[in-house]
């Protein structure tokens, strides 16, 4: 089991033929923002577990400068993400894994005089994610990955984004709030009340799922809301979505079994 929390360095994802940029980026390292940036989509998607998180933020670091890579030279080169931090930046070496909103990320760099450490940041995590629409000053929850000795206080989080959601509506309650957010059907299946999710990289229990409306919500209480960027969003916004991976690996049994049975997919049944 111990193997199983190592943090070892993630594997390069290779540059994607198909990926143009709908016009060519001149950044200023100074005001750099993602938002304009537009990719096609991935014919293909490949993830490796390397990393494991518990989905109990350790700190919110900000943002200090986004830009191209310095070896990167064109516009189809990779992404760098430079964040001020303290607390993860202990223990901490190259090539560790650290949840940024939720994502799982490499370490390229560490700045320990300045309280500051550089991720890498591929196409496709921009595409999958909503760290795309971040910018200098921007907020963002923070976990190192798991080592055989950490406390397991929330669940088994891989950082690995299943895809955004928007948040539709906060409700105060006594000194809690509820926040509900929309998503996309697909995601929404595997979602159920009493159930875990990561929203933005936090652990949290899904209260109500509502397949109407394609949302689901949960209620942070007053010392979470102090602890994590989701208060500080706006209606609107998006966040980082990952679903427990015990759903997904019973939908895909599930589905497979029914199948040999000639009965269908689990997800059309």
């Amino acid at each position: 089991m111990a193997a199983l929390f190592s943090s070892t360095t993630s594997p390069s994802l290779h540059k994607n033929p198909l990926l143009r940029f709908s016009s060519p980026l001149k950044p200023s390292p100074s005001n750099l923002s993602f938002q304009k940036l537009q990719f096609k989509p991935s014919p293909r998607f490949s993830r490796l577990v390397t990393s494991l998180f518990t989905g109990i933020v350790e700190e919110i670091g900000h943002i200090d400068q986004v830009g191209p890579t310095s070896d990167s030279g064109d516009d189809n080169g990779g992404f760098e993400m430079r964040i001020g931090a303290e607390i993860v930046l202990g223990g901490t070496r190259l090539g560790d894994s650290i949840a940024v909103n939720g994502t799982c990320l490499t370490v390229t760099d560490i700045d320990s005089a300045g309280s500051r450490f550089s991720v890498g940041l591929s196409p496709e995590t921009l595409r999958r994610t909503s760290l795309g629409g971040l910018g200098p000053g921007s907020p963002v929850n923070l976990e190192r990955s798991l080592t055989p000795e950490s406390r397991m206080g929330g669940h088994f989080v891989q950082g690995h984004v299943d895809g955004t959601g928007e948040i539709v509506k906060f409700s105060p309650e006594g000194d809690s709030l509820w926040v509900t957010v929309r998503t996309d059907p697909d995601l929404l299946r595997l979602i159920v009340p009493k159930g875990f999710i990561a929203v933005d990289g936090t652990s949290l229990t899904v209260v109500g799922v509502y397949e109407e409306e394609s949302s689901f919500d949960f209620m942070l209480v007053a010392y979470t809301q102090q602890k994590i960027v989701l208060p500080t969003k706006k209606v609107g916004d998006k966040v980082n979505l990952e679903v427990d991976i015990l759903g997904k690996y019973v939908e895909k049994l599930l589905s497979g079994r029914l199948q040999a049975l000639g009965v269908g997919s689990a997800a059309s049944s």
